[in-house]
């Protein structure tokens, strides 16, 4: 496994919410539904996607917008300002004077909108939860970016329209599945782009050592791994691999992968009842006491407090692997 595949584990869809939307214009709808992760697909039609922060970006058909959260942000055809349809956690869907909307405007199957016949159609998909390895990921992501349809192999796209408008057995793992390799791929497009900031430990996956070095941490975390040990192991000496490592992730190796148990930690303490001293063993650590002690060193509360708690919140006071060479925060397209 190497580095982008074990960061992309993270953000996994589990009974993600995925929407088509067919509407008539002029329509505007604002999203301030606190996901972390959405992503836009246009099917037909154009409409505008617009961050508070940034600058409306147009999506014409085949496009992909991956818009993070959790700031709220704007879907419209680019003609109306003021927001016709609101949207609140939960997918709760209001008018601006609080009515509510979702059954009113309940189309079918998946499908919502003000017409059913209406020349715009997009589909949303939307990562409701996203753990610490996925918040990784989300770090080095701008507010907004939008992958273009000539820039990529938009063949995936027909396929989860057309499960979307589904009803069978499994049919939500097949969505989410379908959705996580639309966000894979989306991303390795983005990524690739000469003019993208890609994060460090992306750029050094391709790199002789320093990538089978992150491929052999993220295969095994749990190994008792030392410099000495994974320096033998990619072929090289200690000096080389600690110098080179630094210079191309951004931290040392030791350092890497003490941050990468501690996100596997953190997912595993939400995602499952398992003792402290099971999580504790499963990324590394010889005890559920020098687990707890090093999580509440970068993390900054106990285990328990972590998994009593209602949201991921990323280590504070230390810059972790995934921030090294994050991109500016600036809408991009490609």
């Amino acid at each position: 496994m190497d580095a982008l595949a074990g960061l992309l584990e993270g953000p996994r869809a589990s009974g993600a919410f995925v929407l088509r939307i067919v509407m008539e214009p002029p329509w505007s709808i604002r999203v301030q539904d606190r996901s972390p992760l959405c992503l836009a697909v246009m099917l037909s039609g154009e409409a505008y996607v617009e961050p508070d922060a940034g600058e409306p970006v147009r999506l014409r058909p085949g496009d992909v917008a991956i818009v993070r959260g959790p700031d709220p942000y704007m879907l419209s055809d680019g003609t109306s300002s003021a927001p016709q349809v609101i949207v609140h956690p939960g997918q709760q869907c209001v008018t601006p004077e609080g009515v509510e909307l979702r059954e009113r405007m309940s189309l079918g199957v998946r499908t919502w909108g003000s017409n059913p016949d209406g020349p715009v159609q997009m589909l949303l998909g939307v990562y409701e939860e996203v753990g610490a390895v996925g918040q990784r990921l989300l770090d080095v992501l701008p507010p907004l970016l939008v992958v273009s349809d000539d820039s990529w192999d938009s063949t995936l796209l027909p396929v989860l329209a057309r499960e979307g408008a589904k009803q069978g057995p499994a049919q939500g793992v097949i969505l989410d599945r379908l959705l996580d390799l639309l966000l894979i791929s989306v991303l390795r497009v983005w990524f690739d782009r000469p003019e993208t900031e890609a994060p460090a430990w992306y750029r050094a996956h391709t790199h002789p050592v320093v990538g089978e070095a992150l491929r052999l941490l993220h295969e095994d975390p749990a190994k008792d791994w030392t410099l000495e040990r994974i320096a033998a192991e990619v072929g090289v000496s200690r000096a080389t691999l600690a110098d080179t490592f630094r210079k191309a992730v951004g931290t040392p190796p030791m350092t890497y992968l003490t941050e990468w148990r501690l996100a596997l930690a953190a997912d595993l303490l939400r995602q499952s009842d398992a003792t402290l001293t099971t999580v504790a063993r499963q990324v590394g650590y010889g005890s559920g006491f020098a687990l707890s002690s090093a999580f509440k060193r970068v993390y900054g509360i106990s285990p328990q407090e972590h998994r009593s708690a209602g949201a991921v919140s990323a280590p504070t006071g230390a810059p972790t692997a995934a921030t090294a060479g994050a991109p500016a925060g600036a809408p991009a397209r490609t």
